[in-house]
């Protein structure tokens, strides 16, 4: 089927189209797909009447939930564009988006209606006059009858307070739409919004300085969504609706166009309640396919270690033997002798099926996004029986680029390119990119646009290789490259992910940009150093202990020996700095996909970083 914009993808469905669509957390309500539809109009009347035109912009800043998806597209639907923000923004994150991309108005989750720092940016806002928000009133409810609506009147408005800015539910802004003239304007405007248009300006999460505004056309969702489509036709069924789990944030652009497309394919579509939760709704919600990021998998495989620990001899015999076999069918291409297929075999029935009963069950696809997964890492979940996929892509990117294509997976790589997607390498290694995929441009940076985009290819500032089968390999970031005094080219990234795999090392980060050697800054992993701490009857003063106990920071030295066995000369960390707290989202050392934010890291730890080098 033929779309010419976002909207086509939840009118156009051929079937599901009565069915359940939208789950809530903890699904304590759910939407159908018709009931949907009228939301969205009734959202795409609201703006119109007050005064929304084709090509404004509107933020959205809202935890995941059935409202965020429904504000989204109304306000496509109006031909506006949607600016997503993420929950995690300081308040000057959020100035510097509401003022570059001139928001005229922003849609607001009641849990951010009280923060200071969010309202204060709105006030500071030269641009942002309306606010609207949404509410915990369960009233998204199916009724055939009825189109059931939220109290309007809510003491939130009275308290708080938005400079110039009007306030309003959105019960309000939907209310009194039922003027036919309205529907016929609407329907004249979706009509002629066109796939050129621009869908959305969605900012980089900053890992290596100010977001810049990617803006993303209807035409380069859709030719994902229809890519995606085409990736997994093999494992979609077109009689049942698949079951997403939504929990990475859909300001992010990997998550807001994976939603697209289970939109695209009648899927449905369950919000998780937090990260904390995620494993218990997973069980619950029992999805068919779930986009992660690689820390995701990395957390998942360092829990499942730490496990076998914990079991009988008997069970974690049999749990790494699975592992073992698991990887040498893999590595093997499947030949087992006839005593290894039995008893493998065996066990995918005690042991694997336990642990895809602990994902819900039914996971037909977990798909790796947002940076390399660590191929240990992959091989380690699908000696398990964890379907991975490994992806590559880039906001500037619509975000999809390439994916492994189910029948045939190579972990060590990032897979085929979408279908209608051009790949190239160029001569100094980096990846470029051309298709209708690739972004309109920056929003208000027409030199850093004409720098990207060279000649219709996108500059992505990965580097790679394309293997004989077609497949691609990422080995790094550009930009992250680490050149030593010697001139030596570095992956951080490489070495960070083997210190990671340990699973006494939670996080760390690799320094050494002109230096003669690598140091790097490790995060022991919580549970164990509370366990240690105990067994040894010491006071629970986590900062003393990572500082100054010689026989802690033994056991971390002993881990970097072994892995430095495994890394070439100039790779070798020489030396490390055990750290207490961890790098989080909320200390601003994490992106929202959970990569680290390096230049912040190194920002705030350089002092000790560079006393590092003083150490013989």
């Amino acid at each position: 089927m033929d779309y010419k914009n976002l909207i086509d993808l939840l009118t156009k469905l051929e079937n599901n189209a009565s069915g359940s669509f939208l789950f809530s957390s903890n699904n304590r309500y759910s939407i159908s797909r018709d009931l949907a539809i009228s939301y969205v109009e009734r959202i795409a009347i609201g703006l119109l009447k007050h005064g929304v035109q084709k090509g404004d912009r509107i933020v959205i800043l809202s935890e995941n939930r059935p409202e965020w998806i429904l504000s989204d597209m109304g306000i496509m639907s109006c031909g506006a564009i949607t600016v997503p923000a993420y929950t995690t923004y300081t308040e000057d994150d959020l100035l510097h988006v509401l003022n570059n991309s001139g928001a005229k108005a922003i849609f607001l989750s009641e849990n951010f209606l009280g923060k200071e720092d969010i309202i204060s940016a709105i006030n500071r806002s030269g641009s942002c006059k309306k606010v609207i928000y949404f509410t915990r009133q369960d009233f998204f409810k199916e009724n055939e009858n009825n189109l059931s609506l939220p109290l309007s009147e809510s003491s939130l408005e009275q308290s708080i307070s938005v400079k110039e800015a009007r306030i309003t539910s959105l019960a309000d802004l939907i209310g009194n739409t039922e003027d036919k003239n309205l529907y016929d304007k609407l329907e004249s405007v979706v009509a002629n919004i066109e796939g050129k248009d621009i869908a959305c300006i969605i900012y980089t999460s900053g890992t290596g300085g100010k977001p810049k505004g990617v803006m993303l056309s209807h035409s380069s969702i859709i030719h994902n969504c229809l890519g995606a489509n085409e990736l997994l036709s093999k494992i979609i069924n077109k009689k049942k609706q698949e079951v997403f789990l939504s929990w990475l944030p859909l300001s992010h652009s990997y998550e807001h166009t994976i939603q697209f497309y289970a939109v695209s394919i009648g899927a449905q579509i369950h919000y998780a309640e937090s990260v904390d939760k995620l494993l218990k709704n997973l069980s619950e919600v029992k999805p068919t396919i779930m986009t992660a990021v690689p820390r995701f998998f990395e957390t998942i495989c360092s829990k499942i270690k730490t496990n076998i620990n914990t079991q009988s001899k008997v069970s974690a015999f049999l749990i790494n033997k699975a592992i073992t076999l698991g990887e040498k069918e893999y590595s093997s291409m499947g030949n087992l002798s006839l005593t290894e297929q039995f008893l493998n075999q065996f066990l995918s029935v005690i042991v694997r099926k336990k642990i895809k009963k602990r994902f819900g069950g039914n996971l037909k696809a977990l798909v790796s996004g947002g940076a390399a997964l660590n191929y240990d890492v992959g091989i380690f979940l699908h000696s398990l029986g964890l379907p991975i996929l490994q992806g590559y892509g880039q906001t500037e990117a619509g975000p999809v680029i390439s994916a492994n294509p189910p029948e045939k997976v190579k972990l060590d790589t990032v897979g085929l390119p979408l279908k209608g997607v051009d790949v190239k390498i160029a001569e100094d290694g980096e990846i470029l990119v051309r298709g209708d995929n690739v972004m309109s441009g920056y929003w208000m940076e027409e030199k850093l646009t004409k720098k990207t985009i060279v000649d219709s290819w996108l500059h992505t500032g990965d580097i790679g290789l394309i293997d004989d089968d077609g497949y691609l390999k990422i080995t790094d970031r550009k930009k992250d490259i680490i050149v030593n005094s010697g001139g030596d080219n570095i992956s951080p990234s490489k070495i960070e992910g083997l210190l990671t795999l340990d699973d006494k090392i939670a996080q760390a980060m690799v320094y050494g940009d002109k230096k003669s050697h690598l140091v790097a800054l490790v995060v022991p992993e919580g549970e164990f150093l509370t366990s240690w701490i105990k067994s040894h009857n010491l006071s629970a003063d986590h900062e003393k202990i990572i500082e100054s106990n010689k026989d802690f920071k033994k056991i971390f030295d002993n881990i970097i020996a072994k892995i430095n066995n495994r890394l070439s000369t100039i790779e070798k960390v020489r030396s490390i700095y055990l750290i207490d707290e961890p790098f989080s989202i909320d200390n601003g050392l994490l992106t929202p996909t959970l990569k680290n934010k390096r230049y912040k890291i190194i920002e705030n730890y350089r002092g000790i970083l560079e006393s590092l080098y003083a150490r013989k």
